[in-house]
């Protein structure tokens, strides 16, 4: 007889409302992945646009109902059993990772994940700190290093920073010595101040296109501005990335860049997400180091993952928000 748990299912698209807890059946790791019993999981934009099923591209697998039943990707657990063909861990091993590769699921107490998703924890972090940092943490290293080029002492904007992504984004950068100029809400001054950000503005009063100042590096985590309004805000030889955002705009982004790029020297780029291990260890060793951290605004138990999506649709959130599976 099969073993059962909990968890937060939804069977169509729609507001937090649609997401009820249930007894569903612990899930069978294949020959190439473990069982993790989950500890705690984070709640990324992703799982908030696939509740809803929009845009409609992420209804890519499943147009009609949701193609995967569990909504959470990033995960931190202990590992239960392990496939025959799993080199890396065994059982025991406490573990943390990013499943938007692979199976999703982390909104429940086990899930099934291929052992190339997932890094073991940092020393000294509780579960729901490590939890807090996988998808977010990677985006912002790979949208800072690789698609932004981020070199010491840069003029640095993040748009969205007081999110997942921007807040270990100013963190990375302030490591390079970057000046960071953070745009978000009012009522996350405080805290992007004391991540590091050099100015905090706040975007109901002040456009940053339309000011005097330009950035070498803009990492855009809302992309709702056009891409033509950005630019001003760039130098010559700078580079903006856009991380996330409304679809015409990423399509906006995408069209236009080769003539920016050939007639005014600016970089306008859209990263595609990477999740992988060898980003995650990046991170582990930073967090280990004392050189960044985890920001978590809210805990949440399982029971309540759907207020957990709900507070997370309103937009105030600090940095990240974490659902506990166990009290």
């Amino acid at each position: 007889m099969a073993r059962t748990m909990k968890a937060m299912v939804y069977e169509s698209y729609g507001s937090p409302e649609v997401l009820h807890l249930k007894e569903v059946d612990v899930p069978v790791p294949k020959e190439n992945e473990m069982l993790i019993e989950v500890h705690a999981a984070s709640v990324n934009s992703w799982d908030w646009d696939l509740l809803r099923g929009k845009p409609y591209i992420t209804r890519l697998g499943g147009l009609r109902k949701p193609r995967y039943p569990i909504l959470g990707a990033d995960i931190a657990g202990k590992v239960i059993a392990v496939g025959a063909s799993v080199k890396r861990f065994r059982p025991g091993d406490e573990v943390f990772g990013d499943l938007s590769g692979c199976s999703w699921g982390g909104f429940a107490e086990y899930v099934c994940a291929g052992e190339h998703a997932l890094t073991p924890m940092p020393a000294g972090l509780s579960f729901e700190q490590a939890a807090a940092i996988p998808q977010a943490a990677v985006l912002a290293l790979q949208g800072m290093r690789d698609k932004g080029n981020l070199q010491a002492g840069q003029q640095v904007l993040i748009n969205g920073a007081g999110g997942g992504v921007g807040t270990f984004a100013i963190q990375y950068a302030k490591l390079f010595g970057a000046k960071v100029t953070a745009v978000d809400r009012a009522g996350k001054r405080e805290m992007l101040l004391t991540l590091g950000a050099d100015q905090v503005l706040d975007y109901a009063k002040e456009d940053f296109t339309a000011a005097r100042r330009h950035y070498d590096l803009i990492l855009d985590v809302v992309g709702n501005r056009s891409v033509f309004e950005v630019k001003r805000a760039l130098k010559k030889g700078g580079t903006y990335v856009m991380v996330g955002g409304l679809m015409p705009r990423l399509l906006q982004t995408l069209l236009a860049a080769p003539l920016i790029r050939r007639f005014e020297n600016k970089n306008m780029t859209i990263l595609v997400h990477k999740p992988n291990h060898e980003d995650q260890k990046v991170w582990k060793s930073l967090v280990e180091a004392g050189q960044a951290a985890p920001v978590i605004d809210r805990l949440y138990g399982l029971n309540d993952a759907a207020e957990a999506l709900r507070y997370f649709g309103e937009g105030e959130f600090k940095g990240k928000i974490v659902v506990r599976m166990k009290s």
